[in-house]
């Protein structure tokens, strides 16, 4: 007779959490933060394909970290959901908090019924008609979400990112000074130019990077990418903020 092999339930929850948590930290972190005209998101990004940063549905965006096939299947099944809840009863009835919501409850299912749980980690932002309308929603692998206030970073180095970025967040922010804030951040685990006051990288390039933002100024779909010229543009005003920074106050 085969004696079956016990495994007390919180040492598989433990392993199932370092687990995820692992193939998370492999990756590169993202940022997501608010500015005076609405919500930016960042992620360091190769592919011009693959994306990590997307449209869920008018004033909503999704990003995700971690295993692409896992947040890709999400991120299709949150534009649905959207779009159901949307045609049955209003478009205002569609929320950052309702998506996060039923995103939260999907993953914790799929890690206590599942015995591999999913890597990943996303978050959901909604932009306001008004600043202290925004939102963002952070929901972890196991299901966790919560409302954070002004940014968030995630997936990673995130502990770190979301120190620098800490330092350099204020509310108010233009586009270019939330930018120029994230882009320090990202640079800052373990290469040295992250410090407090220090500029955003000089070697990074527009096609490293994946951009978008949620612009309250846009009518209907808020969703907007920033990339080619664009976000040229804004790499260049980043560097010039984070050097102005940089200089001392009296020559």
């Amino acid at each position: 007779m085969t004696i079956p092999f016990y495994v007390p339930p919180e040492q598989a929850m433990r392993d199932k959490a370092n687990y995820a948590r692992s193939g998370i930290s492999r990756g590169r972190s993202c940022v997501v933060l608010k500015y005076a005209d609405g919500i930016l998101m960042v992620a360091p990004n190769p592919s011009t394909t693959l994306r990590k940063i997307s449209e869920l549905y008018d004033r909503i965006a999704f990003a995700a970290v971690g295993r692409y096939n896992e947040y890709e299947n999400l991120r299709r099944a949150g534009v649905t959901y959207a779009d159901i809840t949307g045609y049955q009863y209003d478009r205002h009835d569609v929320t950052a908090r309702s998506i996060a919501n039923w995103y939260a409850q999907t993953l914790g299912e799929i890690f206590t019924q599942n015995i591999k749980p999913f890597e990943v980690e996303i978050v959901v932002a909604e932009v306001g008609q008004h600043a202290d309308g925004d939102q963002i929603f952070r929901i972890t692998f196991d299901g966790s979400v919560t409302d954070e206030p002004g940014f968030v970073a995630f997936g990673g180095q995130a502990d770190q990112v979301s120190a620098a970025l800490k330092d350099r967040y204020s509310e108010g922010m233009s586009l270019a000074q939330a930018f120029a804030a994230a882009l320090a951040a990202l640079s800052a685990p373990g290469k040295g130019d992250g410090e407090a006051g220090g500029a955003a990288r000089s070697d990074i390039t527009a096609s490293q990077l994946e951009v978008a933002v949620l612009d309250r100024i846009r009518t209907h779909r808020t969703f907007r990418r920033i990339r080619a010229a664009s976000l040229e543009r804004l790499i260049a005003e980043a560097r010039s903020h984070g050097a102005t920074q940089q200089a001392p106050e009296n020559s």
